[in-house]
């Protein structure tokens, strides 16, 4: 093990044996359990139970826990002001915590106990990186919410109803319900938003127990769940099962195919691509906008949808979604022990709206589409089964924003009209710094009734609860002196979403002539954290990842 080397030096083993470890502990597996416990964020505030089934399990399975914690953002406070310029680069942070403290003290295996949006592509980002035994914990959704009888999720009944209220739309009090009730206990946000998309994908992956990704946070399936883990890994370091054993190929094909029936959020693009160059693996634009052509929109589940998490988990998990997927799949091993497609053919769908076969899909493509032209040589990515008919195909003069503060300010001031396309720059990985999430823009263009006559464009990206035609990650950025940098109001914009195409209408020469004489901005920040990582970050396009 790889333990050994610190139990025979007799140094280490009298520091080892201050933390209370006996001799006969001394020779058991060493197993870290990486937690994101916080109290500051729902869907990490029920962890400390979790970590206590998971240390059960452990010492069950003969193993020997060791605790360590890691920094959690959750997106939704963070956004909105300077917090949501470190939630992308929190990624990277988690990454090389993992890596600093499992390399520091030749841990055997590891348990990544996770959730919410960064904190997840982050810790699998890691067990590619280490490639020693792991198994991924994610924490579990949170349960609607309701008030007045009728279910509640964050982004329809408090980011847009923030902006509804100011329209008169709804009335105080019901305003104020609605905040008070739309998020009702632990969990990530009961949508299909980014953080129980790379929950799912993390179960697609192979890298969680069946049912992981979709068991609510609140029940006492999580926590079998997390105790079945704990035991499991000690096995899995016994018998030398890596990541990279399991997160080939094969397998990110299949969390794309998953994420794809599902409905996930667009931000799975930048995670699934960073997890993958982590384990090796080149996963280009074009590989998410082939699988999704080719896969059915299986269910339809809020921002995009009606239904919520708790009903998938219901209606049969991950491991109904995969029965329904069978033929689509490669098989491969899991951290289960069982391969993918014996999880498939185990799988039960209870509910056949939830989950829909393939003769009846809510769409006939999968979620998100990647579209190209000379506005977004590299790519931009939408999701496609959130946006409405009616605005597949738009064309529009711009409105240009240089930072996501100009946009919301206009945006709620009555300055973007209907027609428009909202332009925001200057907020990719460069030049937000970090990226930062637009759900208070979308939001606000959803809540007063303008999702069906205004689009967006940015070079930053979207929370998971984005609806409404809604371009991100388009590439190269603005700071990069990307085609975006050249737009100017009342240019006119032409999206086609069935084509993939996002074009400029100016002529290449224009377009040219005024890239000839842009000049980058001032960086928005010279020192910290932040500084160094607006240095080393590569283009959405290729997962913002550091180089």
């Amino acid at each position: 093990m790889r333990s050994d080397k610190l139990k025979e030096k007799a140094p280490i083993r009298a520091l080892l044996h201050a933390t209370g470890i006996s001799n006969e502990e001394m020779n058991k597996p060493f197993i870290g359990l990486a937690s994101s416990f916080t109290d500051i964020v729902p869907g990490h505030v029920n962890l400390r139970e979790l970590e206590r089934a998971i240390e059960k399990g452990i010492h069950a399975g003969g193993g020997i826990s060791f605790t360590f914690g890691l920094p959690a953002i959750c997106d939704g406070i963070a956004m909105g002001h300077k917090g949501m310029h470190y939630s992308l680069p929190s990624r990277e942070l988690i990454a090389d915590t993992v890596e600093t403290m499992a390399e520091a003290h030749q841990l055997d295996g590891l348990i990544l106990l996770t959730a919410c949006d960064k904190i997840t592509p982050g810790m699998l980002m890691a067990a590619a990186r280490l490639n020693i035994p792991t198994i991924v914990v994610t924490a579990g959704p949170m349960l609607a919410g309701c008030f007045k009888m009728t279910r509640l999720d964050l982004v329809h009944d408090a980011f847009e109803a923030e902006a509804a209220y100011k329209q008169g739309k709804i009335s105080r009090a019901d305003f104020d319900g609605l905040v008070l009730n739309a998020c009702p206990g632990p969990g990530a946000c009961s949508g299909l938003f980014t953080a129980n998309t790379m929950a799912c994908a993390a179960e697609a992956l192979g890298m969680s127990l069946p049912f992981c990704g979709t068991s609510l946070a609140v029940s006492s399936k999580k926590k079998m769940i997390a105790y079945e883990s704990g035991k499991r890994v000690v096995e899995l370091v016994r018998k030398d099962i890596k990541p990279l054993d399991i997160m080939n190929k094969k397998a990110f094909m299949n969390a794309i195919r998953l994420d794809m029936a599902l409905g996930g959020s667009t931000n799975a693009v930048l995670h699934l691509t960073a997890i993958a160059h982590e384990a090796g693996i080149d996963l280009p634009l074009e590989i998410f906008d082939k699988i999704s052509k080719e896969t059915p929109h299986l269910t339809s589940i809020r921002p995009g949808g009606n239904h919520f998490m708790e009903d998938l988990e219901y209606a049969g998990g991950i491991p109904g979604v995969l029965s329904i997927l069978e033929s689509f799949l490669q098989d491969n091993p899991t951290v289960s022990g069982l391969t993918i497609k014996q999880i498939a053919k185990g799988g039960q769908v209870y509910d056949s709206n939830v989950i829909r076969s393939l003769k009846n899909p809510y769409h006939k493509e999968g979620s998100l589409a990647v579209l190209k032209g000379n506005l977004a040589p590299e790519g931009g990515v939408v999701k496609q089964t959130a946006v409405s008919q009616k605005m597949m195909k738009f064309s529009g003069k711009a409105k240009v924003f240089d930072s996501e503060d100009e946009a919301q300010k206009a945006i709620l001031g009555g300055k973007v009209k209907k027609g428009e396309v909202v332009v925001i720059r200057y907020e990719g990985p460069k030049g937000g710094p970090g990226m930062r999430e637009m759900l208070y823009p979308t939001s606000a263009i959803a809540g007063m009734g303008l999702s069906e006559s205004v689009a967006l464009i940015t070079d930053g990206r979207f929370s998971g609860g984005t609806r409404g035609p809604c371009i991100g990650h388009v590439s190269p950025e603005a700071a990069e002196g990307g085609p975006i940098a050249a737009v100017k109001d009342g240019d006119v914009i032409e999206i086609d979403i069935p084509n993939r195409r996002l074009e400029l209408r100016i002529t290449n020469t224009e377009l040219r002539n005024r890239l000839k004489s842009w000049k980058p901005p001032k960086p928005r920040f010279t020192k910290g954290w932040l500084a160094r990582y607006q240095r080393m970050v590569t283009s959405a396009s290729t997962g913002a990842i550091l180089k």
